[in-house]
């Protein structure tokens, strides 16, 4: 599903929804699919955090310029759980 959604990330709504579908077609279940999703969001999250805490040297600013990501993220994981629970569902 991570793959899925980097291949896709040029289609705004459609890319991550159709990412989230295949994936929770090939997780089987429900809780597979949700977990499926939110774990890669909270890597990314928290690799953002450190790979900017290196870049600037300061935690203070690395934790500003994370939370762009980490909003980012989170606008990207909707389609993504709704994606994956029809998958899933399906």
């Amino acid at each position: 599903m991570f793959v899925l959604s980097i291949l896709l990330f040029w289609l705004p709504i459609v890319g991550p929804l159709l990412a989230g579908f295949v994936g929770g077609r090939k997780a089987g279940s429900l809780g597979n699919a949700i977990l499926a999703v939110f774990v890669p969001a909270i890597i990314f999250g928290i690799a953002l955090f450190f790979l900017a805490t290196l870049l600037t040297g300061f935690p203070l600013l690395a934790f500003a310029a994370s939370a762009g990501g980490f909003a980012l993220a989170t606008a990207h994981i909707g389609p993504l759980l709704l994606g994956a629970i029809l998958g899933a569902m399906l």
